[in-house]
């Protein structure tokens, strides 16, 4: 079992080893002179490397020589996989489209074919040429470095599903809630009608859970007639808290921009109820936008209405002038490890493993009282009850990393420390998901595969299966945390370990350039009504792009008409020619794609769902490793390309109500991997389709 896990990129350069040394690749470069004594020695130096990456994943906290060292090293092995696959699709095309058909060409034809193909294959053995001199000036680095390889270390690659109940637990916060549950069931507000109660404390000690509890309290949800609950990180926005708050208590999308009509729109709702507002993680300190918040409430409430706030910032609380501030302590010893044990043993008795109780009480000493690192590290302890295991984790030199140099708790950077490889790229990726975002599982499942991160198998439904074992995983371990009926979350201070982790590759275009735009490989943006051209002209030079993204933090903007600009789909997305997954969902005036898309040759995932695209372009058709295609309720959408038969990878197409659509185009069946087919709602449903 593991005792460490695995640098994060130490499965892709497996992965690339071993396609180096299929016999199906050996064969593509004797056949098409690319050279092949160049292909094993770019094998040799991969394995080089790959014996001190678990080196260098430890050290790069303390030493930012060989964290720059090792992010670099990361780059060239994911250009080293895009040129990998580039060779891989050229010749799945050459096999798709049968280069013996030839013949049937002129003689000028053919030998323009011929020059073609060879000036591709010798472009190629120029850049492994120039891939593999960058590679061994790492080589030539790593001793300088102090990097060797790490002998007699084994490394769990453990992906099971587990016992454990994923569940919250809450222990030590009874007295608490009993406390705040009696505020919040009185009617004595003092001289205003609304009073506001508010939790003060650190990140991670249970602020949200706590509230969490006085929300869903069967004799507080009896006392109010409405409830709802927002996140409003920063109160600068009036027009934007409004219409949150607004669209919270309505369930609807708001489309009218005019402050003093979204307070008289609020003001009708509420009018004659006693509501229960909850206004989750608040962060601003200026007091004129807090006093906004106050005097908002106060204008629009019925006597015995309250407002829970919970916040980090003490000066949030003296603003809102509160009937009662709760400063929310760290857990006592004593239940930091019940908690920590209720994770580590799932539903076991402590008692059956009574020889781990004294070790583990030790390490629950060191998550300070903090609900979250006691979680984080009881997923961490559950992957192996053993003594020997525990005693590494307790007397681990992580523990010792300055907290103020990274702003990473040192349990929460045990948990990502000691993860698998291949959940460390899945749990990496994720940092591209704004804070608060609502996570959809099945979405993040079709993400990993087309990213590569999950590994290859003889169909897409084990694929699938694996990466929702993955995220089972990560769940398991409170990296994930369950939201809603289907949704998940990330708690901020884990979404801060993944930023950290995954800097220099994972790029939010709304909080600004966290590295370099133009080497960034994963890009998420936040929606917006009209998405200009101006905000995306970074993007030109961002041409290792495999992710974009865009996303909302709002579930009710999905219900306005959202545009993008058509320089965005013409000029810029083609240009991306790195592109694994792309999401144009919800745009209404996408009606067409250009047939420049066909240059995305690397493209896994499409979605143009909930679109206006009235026919989708023939070149789409030359996209052999397209995977999964969405275009659900494109009620527009008319008709397929005919050559549909030649994306021979598709292994999910989502048509569900395209209700224009009434048949489905001749090849189809000769989609041997398409495993999923969602017709609902078109006039197709009923037609006998055999899969």
């Amino acid at each position: 079992m593991a005792l460490i896990g695995e640098a994060l990129i130490s499965a892709s350069v497996q992965v690339l080893c071993d396609r180096i040394t299929s016999p199906e690749f050996v064969d593509l470069f004797r056949h098409k002179k690319l050279d092949e004594p160049l292909l094993m020695k770019l094998k040799t130096t991969l394995l080089t490397l790959y014996a001190v990456l678990d080196d260098a994943e430890e050290k790069q906290i303390q030493k930012p020589a060989v964290r720059d060292w090792l992010d670099e090293l990361k780059h060239a092995v994911f250009d080293a996989e895009d040129l990998l696959d580039e060779i891989d699709t050229e010749a799945l095309r050459c096999k798709f489209e049968g280069e013996d058909q030839t013949g049937k060409f002129t003689n000028k034809v053919r030998n323009l074919l011929f020059s073609s193909r060879n000036h591709f294959y010798q472009s190629m053995n120029d850049k492994i040429q120039e891939l593999l001199a960058r590679l061994e000036n790492f080589v030539q680095l790593k001793s300088a470095l102090g990097l060797g390889e790490v002998v007699g270390r084994k490394v769990s690659q453990r992906t099971q599903t587990t016992s454990l109940v994923l569940e919250p637990y809450v222990y030590g916060r009874d007295e608490v809630k009993e406390k705040l549950s009696k505020v919040l069931l009185s009617d004595d507000a003092g001289k205003d009608a609304v009073s506001f109660l508010t939790i003060v404390g650190m990140g991670g000690v249970g602020k949200t859970t706590l509230a969490r509890m006085l929300y869903n309290d069967d004799k507080v949800k009896g006392n109010f007639t409405l409830k709802a609950w927002a996140c409003v990180p920063y109160c600068d926005d009036y027009i934007k808290i409004t219409k949150t708050l607004l669209e919270a208590v309505t369930s609807k999308p708001c489309n009218t921009a005019n402050l003093n009509l979204l307070q008289e729109d609020l003001r009708e709702q509420l009018r004659g109820r006693k509501f229960l507002f909850v206004l989750d993680d608040l962060w601003n300190e200026n007091n004129e936008d807090l006093n906004y918040l106050r005097a908002l409430f106060i204008t629009l409430g019925t006597r015995g209405s309250k407002v829970i706030i919970t916040t980090r910032n003490k000066n949030v609380a003296y603003v809102m002038q509160n009937v009662h501030i709760q400063y929310l302590e760290p857990l006592s010893q004593e239940d930091c490890w019940l908690l920590l044990a209720k994770h580590a043993f799932g539903n076991e008795k402590c008692s059956a493993h009574s020889n781990l109780e004294d070790i583990g009480k030790q390490i629950a000493l060191k998550c300070k009282g903090l609900p979250l690192a006691a979680q984080t590290l009881g997923g961490l302890l559950h992957c192996n009850i053993d003594f020997e295991y525990w005693n590494r984790i307790l007397n681990d030199g992580f523990w010792d990393q300055p907290y103020d140099t990274t702003n990473i708790l040192p349990a929460l950077g045990l948990s990502y420390h000691y993860l698998p490889t291949q959940l460390k790229r899945c749990f990496t990726y994720c940092s591209i998901f704004p804070k608060d975002y609502e996570i959809e599982k099945e979405d993040i499942v079709q993400f990993w595969i087309a990213e590569g991160i999950i590994p290859k198998a003889e169909n897409g439904k084990r694929m699938e299966a694996l990466a929702r074992r993955y995220f089972d995983e990560l769940l398991s371990r409170s990296l994930f945390q369950k939201s809603r009926k289907f949704s998940f979350i990330m708690h901020d201070l884990i979404n801060d370990l993944a930023m950290f982790m995954s800097q220099g590759f994972c790029l939010r275009l709304e909080v600004g350039a966290s590295c370099e735009v133009k080497r960034a490989r994963h890009l998420s943006y936040a929606r917006g009504r009209f998405d200009a051209a101006p905000r995306f002209e970074p993007l030109y030079e961002a041409k290792c792009l495999r992710t974009f993204l865009p996303t909302s933090l709002n579930p009710y903007i999905y219900w306005r008409k959202q545009f993008v600009s058509k320089k965005v789909l013409q000029d810029l997305l083609p240009s991306l020619r790195c592109l694994r997954v792309l999401s144009l969902s919800h745009y209404q005036n996408v009606t067409e794609l250009p047939d420049s898309i066909a240059n995305l040759i690397h493209l896994r995932y499409l979605d143009i769902s909930h679109t206006a695209i009235e026919r989708l372009p023939g070149a789409l058709c030359n996209l052999y490793n397209l995977q999964t295609l969405l275009l659900s309720n494109c009620s527009s959408l008319l008709e397929f390309p005919a050559d549909i038969r030649k994306l021979i990878n598709l292994q999910k197409l989502a048509l569900g109500g395209c209700s224009s659509l009434n048949k489905l185009p001749a090849g189809m069946q000769e989609l041997a991997n398409l495993h999923h087919l969602d017709v609902s709602g078109t006039k197709i449903e009923e037609m006998p389709v055999q899969m």
